[in-house]
């Protein structure tokens, strides 16, 4: 466990995968790319030491909610930022945490966060199951997260995250930043990512359910050709159906084509 002394400050923890960001042009860039208002209603995940917290107070007038896990955080961002009365802070886990509480009826949130690189995957799959409260989310991702989210059909990076992403959201990768920007310097990239909810879903499925299951089946055997890996699951007449090819990977289907294949039925 990481010790605590004035002359130290908060040490990042590897248990909950904390890089704090320090760069101010970077800092400044996912401000500008945010573009927060002050009628905005505005949720950062994982705050840190506060090096996005404070331009979002600022640019938010001080209307700001943040969700924080590690407990020793919490009275830094307390007395760092005491003199914002409206800046709350939910303390718990991002991904057992309830985001349509935050929302009201006639406002949507807008998330944002640098995310802890070891739960980014099943924290994004926890928000689009808030998607309805949620306006749009900008986020640092490790670069490969962020391309696997924006991959298309075809390639090694597409798989269950992009196409589950893609069905509820546009993607838009925005810029890379080098790990010179964090302390500790992560081993890896990281980018920024926007991702704005579909207002009109473009290929609805009558269960959301199935489609994460044929999906997540179907990239366990990614290496198969459709027809081994969706067995007991999609019936062979419905690729006859939909015309989609029986010797084909995984990877080479659409979303539009999973989605056809979620909601198809015998006739």
């Amino acid at each position: 466990m990481a010790k605590h002394t004035k002359k130290a400050g908060h040490q990042a923890r590897k248990r909950f995968g904390q890089n704090f960001l320090h760069d101010e042009a970077v800092i400044d860039s996912i401000i500008s790319a945010i573009n927060p208002r002050p009628d905005d209603k505005m949720v950062e995940i994982g705050p840190g030491l506060g090096a996005l917290t404070e331009p979002l107070l600022i640019a938010s007038e001080g209307k700001l909610q943040v969700v924080e896990l590690d407990r020793d955080l919490i009275p830094i961002l307390r007395t760092k930022f005491f003199n914002y009365p409206d800046f709350t802070i939910h303390e718990g886990d991002a991904l057992q945490f309830d985001f349509d509480q935050l929302a009201e009826k006639d406002q949507q949130i807008r998330v944002v966060g640098n995310l802890p690189y070891n739960i980014s995957t099943p924290l994004i799959f926890h928000l689009l199951q808030n998607i309805n409260s949620i306006k749009d989310m900008h986020f640092m991702l490790q670069k490969e997260v962020v391309e696997r989210m924006a991959s298309q059909p075809g390639t090694s990076a597409y798989g269950r995250l992009g196409i589950m992403t893609q069905y509820y959201c546009k993607v838009q990768p925005l810029f890379l930043v080098d790990p010179s920007a964090f302390k500790p310097a992560p081993k890896v990239e990281s980018a920024i990512v926007r991702l704005v909810p579909h207002k009109v879903l473009p290929y609805p499925v009558e269960s959301v359910e199935r489609l994460q299951n044929v999906v997540r089946i179907a990239f366990t055997k990614r290496r198969k050709t459709l027809r081994n890996a969706l067995s007991g699951i999609v019936a062979p007449e419905a690729l006859e159906d939909l015309n989609i090819e029986a010797s084909l990977r995984p990877e080479n289907l659409s979303l539009e084509q999973y989605c056809l294949l979620s909601n198809w039925k015998p006739e």
